[in-house]
């Protein structure tokens, strides 16, 4: 396992336990006139990537997610050390082979609107109707395909294909789609086939199609999560557009929320849980500029959470007292960054899309690209002061999932994979003499332009584009590639750029659903829209497609951990193996902060919701120092492992 190294550590007591707690006095909320001025546990904070939906059974955004994951529970809950607890499930049992799951649901939980009025008491089959709901076609479910990985839900996905080809053909009366492609009839598969059972309003089961020991880690995605069927039927369309249309069992109701303003959560005092919910009210006011937050903000009080960019710190670090309370974020193992190259490219006409689709398909093209990224150098542009934690020479973090005693990552068909933390610009240079001279010969005109995007509401990724533009131009000169950075959209970044292939080369990221290899394979398999190399008519890209396909196909059939795994480890290779993607680092977390709540705290778990949560969280008086902060970190470690056995 990765150490993070202890950075500008002095002899210091860890001081998560020390901060004493704090308290202000809650403002006069219109919608939550109850309780107010009594002294309450207020949480002020910025954000700046606003969310795109409150329906948590459609969205698979991140940031969506972070939202609802604090609205609505789960069947399971975690530790803070990433064990899998009982949540709105009791308890729970398998059958011998983990074919069938039986969940014992919390007796006595409300289901609440935004003014905190009991609506009705959750039941077993608000997961029945989740399930129904998400793997119907016509609500274009973005997170549906859970369903049909891992331990596959029976029926899930025939359902879905069922609605979907029912959509298509007009309800059968069709042949064929608008583009005038045949539509193959499927049989009829009705709601209630899906493996989603509730014999009685306390139990709930879930029936799969093969067996599955990590079906549990997959319950913590929001597809999984509950929802009011009486209330989903009269709120129809309508679903998740508001505050008011959706129903709260979480910690928090969402009380105000003016999309790019502000938004208001307070605590559910109907919470199942509630002892463990620390704080009563978050504010969160909307910045674009939220890395320009000034340090007194901070330590005047005014704000109790401030992202700290790179360029920045300087600011911070200048100011002895607020120097004294920033910190680096814990490594977020439960993501992964890699670049990725568009095989189907959908940009504008004036950064040549035919040109880059002819160059991508060169597997000696795409290696002079990979070389030439000194991956430690751009990891240092999120931290600086100690950027070998981040750096992945896989795209499944290390330390995500072990067998037979060692780590994922340590499996046989890793051992070749060779790309240097720091590039190899010499080796750069010849995939790119032997590229130049077989395109050439195939009408392909350099320097080959090479558009990167960037999302603005994620700091720093504007400085890692440019870093990296300077990387590949410095190594493989102008006359061979040109490199354009272009600034995204601030909302809907996936939908615009990455979905739609309006990029030539991408940092990409991948967050885990669950605890098991399958999970990091996703995005490389068909109909993916990572990178779109499915689509190729390049008779070699389609090959290794072939090939990857069908080792993701023995390896979802094997159930022997081991070997699973293995073939697992071989199909990941053989991505890296011919630069169809360039594994580089996972997530910092948020970079550097200044925060009186502190992450250790709170739940924990490499994939999922649980890191996203506010339950568990307590605000202290002060945020910590880089010092503490690295003792902490150390100390939870230790913790962790001995917690995890």
């Amino acid at each position: 396992m990765k150490r993070r190294a202890l950075l500008m550590m002095t002899a210091c007591a860890v001081a998560v336990s020390a901060l004493s707690g704090c308290a202000k006095k809650l403002p006069s909320l219109e919608d939550d006139s109850a309780g107010a001025g009594e002294e309450k546990s207020i949480y002020d904070m910025v954000y700046f990537g606003e969310i795109t939906s409150l329906n948590y059974l459609r969205t698979d955004t991140e940031v969506d997610y972070a939202l609802c994951s604090n609205l609505i529970d789960n069947l399971v809950d975690y530790d803070k050390y990433g064990n899998i607890i009982p949540g709105l499930a009791e308890s729970w049992s398998s059958n011998e082979d983990m074919t069938v799951w039986t969940f014992n649901i919390r007796k006595g939980v409300k289901w609440v609107d935004c003014d905190g009025n009991e609506v009705a008491e959750l039941k077993a089959d608000d997961w029945v109707a989740a399930a129904q709901y998400v793997n119907d076609a016509a609500n274009e479910a973005g997170n549906q395909y859970i369903y049909d990985t891992g331990g596959v839900v029976h029926n899930a996905q025939n359902y879905y294909d069922y609605t979907e080809y029912m959509l298509l053909s007009d309800n059968g009366r069709l042949t064929a789609d608008e583009d005038g492609e045949e539509l193959t009839p499927v049989d009829e598969v009705r709601p209630e086939d899906i493996g989603v059972t509730a014999p009685d309003d306390y139990t709930l089961i879930y029936t799969l199609d093969q067996p599955c020991p990590f079906f549990l880690s997959c319950l913590s995605y929001s597809a999984y999560m509950p929802v009011n069927r009486a209330f989903l039927t009269e709120s129809g369309d309508m679903f998740g557009r508001s505050k008011e249309n959706i129903l709260y069992n979480g910690a928090f109701r969402l009380t105000e929320y003016i999309p790019q303003e502000r938004r208001t959560l307070v605590k559910n005092e109907t919470y199942w849980d509630k002892d463990n919910v620390h704080i009563d009210v978050i504010n969160a006011k909307f910045r674009r500029d939220v890395t320009e937050v000034e340090p007194q903000m901070f330590l005047s009080g005014e704000l109790d959470q401030v992202p700290i960019s790179v360029g920045t710190m300087d600011k911070w670090m200048s100011d002895p007292e607020a120097a004294s309370q920033v910190h680096s974020m814990r490594p977020d193992i439960s993501y992964s960054y890699f670049y990725g190259f568009n095989f189907k490219p959908e940009f504008d006409a004036k950064y040549e899309p035919e040109n880059w689709g002819k160059a991508v398909v060169n597997e000696d093209f795409r290696k002079s690209i990979m070389y030439s990224l000194d991956k430690k150098a751009l990891a240092e542009v999120y931290e600086p002061y100690n950027p070998e934690i981040l750096l992945q020479k896989t795209i499944t973090p290390e330390t995500f999932v072990s067998a037979g005693g060692k780590d994922y990552t340590e499996f046989a068909p890793f051992e070749n994979i060779a790309a240097p933390d720091s590039g190899d610009p010499d080796l750069a240079r010849s995939f790119r003499d032997k590229a130049r001279a077989a395109l050439e010969a195939e009408g392909v005109t350099f320097p080959v332009k090479v558009l990167t995007t960037y999302n603005p509401t994620v700091i720093n990724w504007d400085a890692e584009c440019k870093a990296a533009k300077k990387q590949l131009e410095d190594t493989l000169g102008t006359d061979y590639i040109e490199v354009i950075v272009e600034r995204g959209p601030d909302a809907g970044f996936l939908s615009a750029v990455r979905r739609s292939g309006k990029y030539a080369l991408l940092l990409c990221n991948y967050g885990a659903d669950f605890a098991d290899p399958a999970t990091y394979a996703e995005p490389f398999a068909s109909d993916n829209t990572y990178g779109f190399w499915d689509k190729s008519q390049d008779s070699t890209v389609s090959g290794l497609f072939a090939q990857y396909s069908a080792l993701l196909d023995e390896a979802g059939k094997t159930f022997d951990t081991e070997k699973r795994y293995e073939l697992y480890a071989e199909a990941e290779a053989l991505l890296i193996d011919h630069a169809i993607v360039c594994p580089c680092r996972v997530s910092n977390g948020d970079g550097y902060v200044a925060d009186r709540l502190s992450q250790f705290d709170g739940q924990f778990a490499p994939y999922g919701l649980a890191r996203s949560r506010y339950k568990g969280m307590m605000i202290h008086e002060r945020s910590m120092s880089m010092e503490e902060f690295n003792a902490a970190y150390e100390q939870w470690e230790k913790e962790r492992l001995k917690n995890n056995g």
